[in-house]
């Protein structure tokens, strides 16, 4: 289980730690370029943070979104849960994956919620693509030795 959440992706490591480094460097780019948007979306969400959410998110959520399924639209199951939880998320998981600390969970946290997005927002596929390939590339890759999941790692095999 702890390989699992702190492991390496030992792939990466075959081309020498120069190389590493550099992909190392990259891997922190994705991971930044992956948080910022759901960092600044989650925080337009909170009237107060963590308890409360404002009523624009609560008024989305249960009007306006709508989940486009097979060319359907339906109704957000319990808005207002979701709307605080998807709040919740936009600001802790990307917190999470820039300092790399948890990072394939938060990338598959982030993963599927740009999964969600995609069904409220089907038309903006290409961008969507984007933040789920970035996510995705944390999930498989993990963060890189730029992170406190490396700091971890190597503190376990000492």
């Amino acid at each position: 289980m702890i390989a699992a959440i702190f492991g390496e992706f030992k792939p990466l490591r075959r081309f020498g730690l120069p190389i590493y480094v550099v992909l190392s460097v990259a891997l922190l780019a994705v991971r930044v370029f992956v948080a910022i948007p759901y960092w600044n979306s989650g925080w337009t969400k909170w009237a107060s943070f963590p308890t409360q959410i404002n009523s624009s998110a609560k008024y989305l959520f249960s009007q306006e979104y709508k989940l486009h399924i097979l060319g359907t639209a339906y109704n957000m199951p319990f808005p207002e849960l979701l709307a605080y939880f998807a709040a919740l998320g936009e600001v802790i998981l990307p917190v999470l994956l820039v300092i790399g600390l948890f990072s394939r969970f938060a990338g598959l946290g982030l993963l599927g919620m740009t999964m969600v997005i995609q069904l409220v927002y089907p038309g903006a596929w290409a961008l969507h693509a984007q933040w789920a390939l970035a996510a995705l590339t944390i999930v498989v890759c993990g963060p890189g030795i730029f992170s406190l999941d490396a700091g971890i790692r190597k503190l376990i095999k000492a």
